[in-house]
C-alpha cells in the first residue's frame, strides 16, 4: 500500500476544503458519480469547471473595463459561473457571484470591480486546491496500478 500516504493527504485535504467552505454537499455527489463512473470523472469535471470558470473571470474583466458598461451582459456571465461554481460545489465561488449579481443589478461598476477581484480571489484559491488534489490523485493511481 505504497499509497496509503498519498490518500489520507488527499483526504485531509478534501476535509479542509470542506471545512473551510470551499466545498459543499454538491461536490460529495460528484465524488460518488466517480465511484459509479469509474476513475478520471471527478477529474475531467473539476478541469472543465476551471477552464470555464477562467475563461468567465477573463470574459468579465474585459466587459467590466469597458467604457460604458453592459450590466446585461455581465450578469449573464456572473449567472454562468454561478451555475457551474454551484454544479461543481464551489460554495466560495459561488456565494460571491450572490453578492456580484447584487451589485451588478444596481449598475454599481465599482462593486462589479470590487465583486470580481473577490471571484478572481476565490477562484484562484480553489483552484490551487484543486491542483492539488487531482496531482494526489493521479500519484495514487500510478502507485495502485504496480
Amino acid at each position: 500500500m505504497a499509497s496509503a500516504p498519498l490518500k489520507a493527504q488527499l483526504t485531509d485535504l478534501l476535509n479542509s476544503m470542506f471545512a473551510m467552505d470551499f466545498l459543499d454537499e454538491q461536490f460529495k455527489e460528484l465524488q460518488m458519480l466517480e465511484e459509479a463512473s469509474g476513475p478520471g470523472f471527478l477529474a475531467e469535471v473539476v478541469t472543465l469547471f476551471c477552464g470555464d470558470a477562467e475563461r468567465i473571470i477573463f470574459q468579465l474583466s474585459v466587459l467590466i473595463n469597458e467604457p460604458v458598461v453592459d450590466f446585461g451582459k455581465v450578469d449573464a456571465n456572473v449567472h454562468q459561473l454561478k451555475g457551474s461554481s454551484s454544479s461543481v460545489g464551489a460554495k466560495r465561488v459561488a456565494l460571491v457571484c450572490v453578492k456580484f449579481r447584487n451589485v451588478c443589478l444596481e449598475n454599481d461598476k465599482e462593486g462589479c470591480i470590487v465583486a470580481l477581484h473577490e471571484i478572481r480571489h476565490e477562484f484562484d484559491e480553489l483552484h490551487k486546491k484543486f491542483q492539488t488534489m487531482l496531482q494526489l490523485e493521479q500519484q495514487i493511481r500510478v502507485l495502485d496500478s504496480k
